[in-house]
């Protein structure tokens, strides 16, 4: 077994590099380890997928970044059964292990290198890959922004993503497509946001999806109609802590279904986000692909069904 530490040295607030190789040292694992530091975006991916083509070997990959990180080492790593996949988070947001308890869990890299490995979901997006959540409308125009908000003085993690909602509120409460779920047409019309959820976290803080499991083959389909914006303020609490779907005061506003397979169709130019990377286009088919990824969870890891403690995750 080899463990490829895959670096990403902008994300978070400072280079992770020498904190993970003075861990690693410090540690000594008896098994065969490297680091590899990334120099551009998209190179995770075809790092790891080289990698992965060239050797047959079982090989360890861990995405040392946050979500975006994570994004592009899995699409590196999809289709390849010999690769399985971690996290250590050093980066914004890092929503996909939330899942499994979170940071404290992820940043012991004896226990991440020890952990296990377990057979996860992946959401497939006409050609690329999302392990986490897919989101369109209100979520994705706020992403967007979010990457700018980052470079700001102290507008990291969730800081970022709130500066972004507020702008995003003046302008973008509106989003016109079509959205299909196993070919039963669930909206077509104006949505104030979409999310298609394999976790159960997004934005640093926000539990868009709690009734998410990894591993059931199926994708959360939730849509929102557009609200006020005093209303959408009001009601914003719920939709973080998780308790949206069964909200009666959000019953006329949102739409919840599971499905295997979600198309949208839209105006040129509609932005979608992928675990935090954002793309645009017009036709858009999107599928679970079950057991896609051998996900590493570290020892003393597991799913919590109420969500976990915020304190300590952000970053």
């Amino acid at each position: 077994m080899r463990h490829i530490f895959i670096v990403n040295p902008r994300s978070g607030h400072q280079d992770a590099t020498p904190v993970i190789q003075k861990a690693l040292s410090e540690l000594n694992p008896s098994e065969p380890y490297e680091i590899y530091v990334t120099s551009a975006p998209g190179d995770a991916t075809q790092y790891v997928r080289t990698r992965c083509q060239g050797d047959a070997s079982p090989l360890r990959f861990y995405a040392c970044g946050g979500d975006g990180t994570l994004n592009e080492v899995i699409n590196g790593a999809a289709g390849f059964d010999h690769a399985a996949v971690g996290c250590y988070p050093c980066g914004s947001g890092n929503d996909f292990i939330k899942y499994f308890g979170g940071r404290k869990f992820f940043t012991d890299l004896g226990a991440l290198m020890s952990g296990h490995e377990q057979r996860v979901d992946m959401i497939r997006v006409n050609d690329r890959y999302a392990i986490n959540v897919v989101n369109m409308g209100f979520e994705a125009k706020t992403a967007a922004r979010m990457i700018r908000f980052r470079h700001l003085p102290l507008m990291h993690g969730y800081r970022a993503y709130y500066g972004a909602i507020v702008l995003t509120l003046i302008d973008g409460v509106r989003h016109r497509c079509k959205i299909a779920v196993d070919g039963e047409t669930m909206m077509d019309g104006n949505i104030l946001l979409c999310t298609l959820a394999n976790g159960d976290y997004v934005g640093g803080s926000f539990r868009c999806a709690p009734r998410a499991d990894v591993a059931d083959g199926q994708i959360e389909v939730c849509i929102v109609t557009p609200i006020s914006r005093f209303r959408f303020a009001r009601l914003i609490g719920y939709y973080q802590r998780g308790e949206h779907l069964d909200n009666p005061l959000l019953r006329d506003y949102i739409h919840y279904c599971r499905g295997r397979k979600v198309v949208i169709d839209a105006d040129p130019g509609f932005l979608m986000c992928l675990d935090g990377e954002i793309t645009s286009g017009s036709h858009f088919e999107i599928e679970n692909v079950p057991s896609a990824l051998r996900f590493i969870v570290p020892e003393g890891a597991a799913h919590h069904a109420d969500g976990v403690n915020m304190a300590g995750e952000a970053v």
